[in-house]
């Protein structure tokens, strides 16, 4: 049977419950545990496939297609380990199950009911995202108190006396405010929040305790007590240089201990030697470059949370610190490239949606081309360097993909009617196909061209597999007008093109995979480090 940790967290949002779980799994994964994952969200939205970015941040793909939150993309990063559509769900996915089963007549006429049927469905979930694992760590979204939290607050609560379950433990992540003025930490927002969670019917056994200022003992000691915990159970979690730090942090305070010790785990010795000398690098590293970095969701930086990990991990490994210089598209095309690209070693066009700053991508990657700049295209920033090089090399000047503008001459890009998705079933999709659920999405196999760039940065591998989510594929019928001009389809899947070179520029890849998506701090992505490689070279030729 598998033992449970629930992270819950309390007084307001953005503590880190996610870095939080995600650090306790990689502990107990370095120490030799099976750990799965789970994030819960009581959002009301199937999943977050269809939510702005700018409004949830990023959507995480996993390796079976699921669109999920950015904290499973977090899980996957620290643990090393790659999760499935089990690994999250939402309220939306809950509510639309039990709904279902009430009209095939799956209930035999009950009266359906928070109690026992949507929560029976939570549960039922957190088990199955549980099988096949020693320990399951579930981060809860939102804030205790949230009304649309509650039944998840009952279904762990359940959990408890659950004959199944082997046993529990509930882990509470909480602001400590340090009150300048008056020069002393604050424990009372910490109280109330346990106090609702005792309401609730759950006793936290651990406390991770959020602050800026690092907790005198007698504070940990008097939050010990209030809050009805061991004092080894009061973990302090002060800001850190790097998300990457958290877990040492933990282990210094042996946090695994009174885990061990209530869940029956023995003796648990992480071996974190590896990543320990991987984070020294990514505070104190040798090297430094600086990454042009082009795209229009920048009010919200952690739309591009995994791809700033990419660069982070790749870094790592290369004892450099990676500089980005954040770019607004929309800016070039008011002042030009030049002006945001002439300091930067190398260009990174990233994916998007919609046709804003498009014309500042293109203008973005012609300036990567002509100046012999090392150029990364990841999805739109692929399929744009088809279009940018159709108009300015092949003088096609209307070339267009036609997601923008569906009366191109020259349509580069365009909308696959079918294909095989992910699950090996046949798809069919138009433009006037739900936006939910209907893009490539998933891991796909991709087979790399000999001499490629692509292919030594798997070390010659000639069949790589990376995840996709997109909905326009690279137009084949202008695959030989490109080639005899010098554009090189390097990487394929059954028939659709999934890379592209310019074997005559130092270092230019476009991809229509998302390779930042399967990079961890111990195994960065090979497109993303041979990239930041190329962007080292440039600037410390041999």
């Amino acid at each position: 049977m598998t033992k449970y940790i629930f992270v819950t967290g309390g007084v307001l949002s953005s503590l880190g419950k996610g870095i939080t779980a995600a650090s306790i799994g990689a502990l107990l994964t370095h120490a030799g545990k099976n750990v799965g994952m789970l994030k819960i969200d009581p959002y009301i939205n199937v999943d977050p496939g269809t939510m702005s970015p700018l409004e949830h941040g990023e959507v995480f793909v996993t390796k079976d297609g699921a669109e999920t939150d950015l904290d499973v993309g977090n899980y996957e990063r620290f643990l090393d380990a790659s999760f499935l559509r089990t690994s999250n769900f939402t309220t939306g996915q809950v509510y639309s199950s039990v709904i279902e089963r009430e009209r095939a007549g799956g209930y035999l006429g009950q009266t359906i009911q928070v109690v026992p049927h949507i929560v029976g469905e939570i549960v039922d979930r957190i088990k199955k995202a549980g099988e096949g694992h020693e320990i399951l760590v579930v981060e809860l979204g939102g804030t205790v108190g949230d009304i649309e939290g509650l039944p998840f607050m009952e279904a762990i609560r359940m959990m408890k006396h659950d004959d199944e379950v082997e046993g529990t433990f509930f882990v509470h992540v909480t602001l400590i405010p340090f009150i300048k003025a008056a020069g002393e930490h604050k424990s009372k927002p910490t109280q109330h929040s346990v106090q609702e969670l005792r309401r609730i019917g759950i006793t936290p056994q651990m406390i991770i305790a959020r602050s800026e200022e690092q907790l005198p003992k007698t504070f940990k000691k008097k939050l010990a007590l209030s809050c009805d915990v061991s004092a080894d159970s009061i973990i302090e979690a002060l800001d850190a240089s790097t998300i990457y730090a958290i877990p040492l942090t933990f282990l210094h305070q042996n946090i695994l201990a009174p885990i061990a010790k209530e869940l029956g785990l023995g003796e648990l010795k992480p071996d974190m030697e590896q990543w320990d000398s991987l984070v020294k690098k990514i505070v104190s590293p040798k090297y430094r470059v600086t990454i042009g970095f082009v795209g229009k969701y920048l009010e919200l930086k952690e739309s591009y949370k995994s791809l700033i990990e990419s660069l982070i991990h790749s870094g790592a490994h290369l004892d450099t610190r990676v500089n980005i210089n954040w770019i607004d598209s929309e800016k070039i095309e008011e002042q030009g490239a030049e002006v945001f690209l002439r300091d930067c070693d190398s260009v990174l066009v990233a994916g998007g949606f919609g046709n804003r700053g498009i014309e500042g991508k293109i203008q973005a990657i012609r300036y990567a081309r002509e100046n012999r700049v090392p150029y990364l295209g990841i999805c739109l920033g692929m399929q744009l360097s088809l279009v940018e090089y159709a108009r300015n090399v092949l003088g096609f000047t209307d070339a267009n993909s036609i997601e923008f503008n569906p009366q191109t001459t020259h349509p580069m890009i365009y909308l696959i009617d079918n294909f095989i998705d992910q699950s090996g079933q046949k798809q069919l999709r138009t433009h006037r196909s739900p936006m939910g659920g209907t893009m490539r999405l998933g891991e796909y196999p991709c087979e790399t061209k000999e001499g490629s760039h692509l292919r030594a940065a798997y070390h010659g591998e000639k069949l790589i597999f990376e995840r996709h989510r997109h909905r326009y594929e690279a137009n084949p019928t202008y695959r030989d007008d490109l080639e005899r001009a010098g554009m090189i389809i390097t990487g394929e899947s059954d028939g659709l093109i999934e890379a592209v070179e310019i074997p005559s520029h130092p270092w230019f890849l476009g991809v229509q995979f998302h390779p930042e998506f399967t990079s961890r701090l111990q195994t960065p992505n090979a497109t993303i480090l041979a990239f930041v490689k190329a962007t080292f070279e440039q600037t410390n030729p041999a």
